[in-house]
C-alpha cells in the first residue's frame, strides 16, 4: 500500500509477495500490473505450526470519489483491505515462515459489478419480472394501482437474484423462477406493512405506497401480496418449500414486533438488534438460498450450505444499511441521513457508540434515541469518534467472509462465482 498510492495511477509492473512486512503476521500481497483495485487477505492457518496463509477471495475497485464509509472525501481501503493495482478473484499462498520464500498460485479475473451479476441470469430475471407483473394483477382495480406502483418503484431485486443464480448453480431443474418471485413478493410486502408502521414517505427516492393511497390500501395491498405469494408457493407442490416459507414469514413477522419493542429503547443491546436483523432482513434471503437447494433436488448439506450464505449475506447488506444511514449520499440513496434515528430506531453504530461514547455523548445518543431525532451533527460526531460505523462495517465484512466460506459446497461455476460477487457486492454497495 505504501508503493502503490490510490489515485495517482501508479504502475509498478510487477508482481511480488512480501514476507518480510507481514501484517497481523502474513504476508502481504504488494503490488502487481493492471488496474485499481484492493484485494482481501484471509487467514487460512489450517493448523499448520509456524505456517502463515493467504487466500484472496475477491477485489473491489477503488473510486476516485467520497467512498460511502469515509467522511473526509478521499478513498479509503477499508479494514482487513491492502491496496494493489489489479484484480484478483482467487489468491493461495503458503509460507513455512514469515520471513521465507513465498510460492503460490495467482488466478485472476475481474470483479463483476451488479449488472454483471445480473447478465448472468439475465433471461432467468427477464421471466421473473414478467411473473411479478403478471401475479400482482388483480381484478379489483385498487390493487392494480398500487401493484403498479410498486412494479414502477424498481429496485435491486436481490433476493430473487440470489435465488435463480442458486438455482443455477445447484443444476436447476424447474420452479426457481416462480420462487424468485414470490420471494420478492413476501419483501414487497413486508414494505408495504414497514412503510405504514414507521410512517415512511418517501422509498428510493419515490412516495411510498402509503403516502400515495393511504394506509388502509398499503396495508390490504400487503395482505393481497402476501397471500399471492403462498398461491404461487402451493402451485410448486413441494412440502419442504412450503415449509422454509412458511417459517420464513412467521420469523419475519416477529422480527417486525422485535423492532417496534426496541424503538426508543436506548438499552437495546448489540445481541437484541442483531436478532432483528436476523430476524428482518436475513431471513429471507436465508430462505431463498435454502428454497432454490430445495428445488434443485440438492442434498441436506447442500441446502444448509446456502441457506447459511443467505444468511450472512442478508446479515452483511443490512449492516452496511446501518452505515449508509450516516454516511451515504442522500440524494443517491433516496433516503435521508439519520431516518433511522429520526424513528427512534436504535442501531449498531448507536449502540456501539452508546458503549463507547463519554458521558456527554452518551446523555445525547439516548436523548435522540428516546425522542425519535435530534440535530444529527453531535450524533454523528459521537458515531464517528467511538469508530461506530468501522464497528459496524467490519461486521458486515465478517459477515460476507461467512457467505464466502458457505459457497464451498457448490463445483465452480459462472453462478458460483455470481453467488461470490454479490457477497462483496453487499459490502460495497452504496445506495
Amino acid at each position: 500500500q505504501h508503493l502503490v498510492e490510490l489515485d495517482r495511477g501508479a504502475r509498478l509492473g510487477v508482481q511480488f509477495l512480501d514476507a518480510q512486512h507481514p501484517v497481523l503476521g502474513h504476508a502481504i500481497l504488494l503490488s502487481t500490473g493492471g488496474d485499481h483495485c484492493v484485494h482481501k487477505l484471509l487467514n487460512q492457518n489450517e493448523g499448520l505450526d509456524e505456517r502463515a496463509g493467504i487466500l484472496l477471495s475477491g477485489a473491489a475497485p477503488v473510486k476516485r470519489r467520497l467512498h460511502p464509509l469515509h467522511p473526509a472525501g478521499i478513498p479509503v481501503v477499508p479494514p482487513g483491505y491492502f491496496a494493489g493495482n489489479t484484480f484478483f478473484t482467487r489468491l493461495c499462498v503458503r509460507c513455512t515462515s514469515r520471513s521465507a520464500t513465498m510460492r503460490g498460485c495467482i488466478e485472476s479475473s475481474p470483479i463483476m459489478t451488479l449488472e454483471e451479476i445480473r447478465a448472468l441470469v439475465e433471461a432467468d430475471l427477464a421471466a421473473v419480472d414478467e411473473v411479478i407483473r403478471q401475479r400482482l394483477k388483480s381484478a379489483v382495480p385498487l390493487v392494480d394501482q398500487v401493484a403498479e406502483h410498486i412494479i414502477a418503484g424498481g429496485g435491486k431485486r436481490l433476493r430473487p437474484l440470489l435465488v435463480v443464480l442458486a438455482g443455477r448453480a445447484c443444476g436447476h431443474r424447474a420452479g426457481h423462477i416462480e420462487a424468485a418471485a414470490f420471494i420478492e413478493f413476501i419483501h414487497t410486502a413486508t414494505l408495504l406493512h414497514d412503510d405504514v408502521v414507521d410512517g415512511s414517505s418517501l422509498r428510493r427516492g419515490r412516495y411510498t405506497a402509503n403516502e400515495v393511497f393511504g394506509n388502509q390500501a398499503s396495508v390490504l395491498v400487503g395482505d393481497f401480496v402476501y397471500s399471492r405469494a403462498f398461491q404461487m408457493m402451493a402451485s410448486l407442490t413441494s412440502q419442504p418449500v412450503m415449509e422454509i416459507m412458511a417459517e420464513a414469514t412467521n420469523v419475519i413477522a416477529e422480527g417486525e414486533v422485535m423492532q417496534l419493542m426496541n424503538a426508543h429503547d436506548p438499552q437495546t443491546s448489540e445481541q437484541r438488534y442483531l436478532e432483528v436483523i436476523y430476524r428482518k432482513t436475513a431471513k429471507l434471503f436465508e430462505a431463498g438460498g435454502e428454497v432454490a437447494a430445495v428445488l434443485a433436488g440438492g442434498p441436506q448439506p447442500l441446502r444448509q450450505a446456502l441457506a447459511a450464505y443467505g444468511r450472512h449475506l442478508g446479515t452483511a447488506y443490512q449492516l452496511v444499511d446501518d452505515v449508509l444511514d450516516y454516511r451515504s449520499n442522500p440524494a443517491e440513496r433516496g433516503k435521508n441521513l439519520g431516518d433511522d434515528l429520526a424513528e427512534g430506531k436504535p442501531t449498531l453504530p448507536l449502540i456501539h457508540a452508546l458503549r463507547r461514547g463519554s458521558e456527554s455523548q452518551r446523555a445525547v445518543i439516548r436523548q435522540a434515541i428516546e425522542q425519535g431525532g435530534a440535530e444529527l451533527e453531535p450524533i454523528i460526531n459521537a458515531i464517528e469518534s467511538t469508530g461506530g460505523l468501522d464497528y459496524t462495517a467490519r461486521l458486515a465484512q465478517d459477515a460476507a467472509d461467512h457467505a464466502l466460506e458457505s459457497l464451498k459446497a457448490l463445483p465452480d461455476t459462472p453462478y458460483k462465482r455470481g453467488l461470490a460477487a454479490l457477497a462483496h457486492f453487499a459490502v460495497e454497495h452504496t445506495t
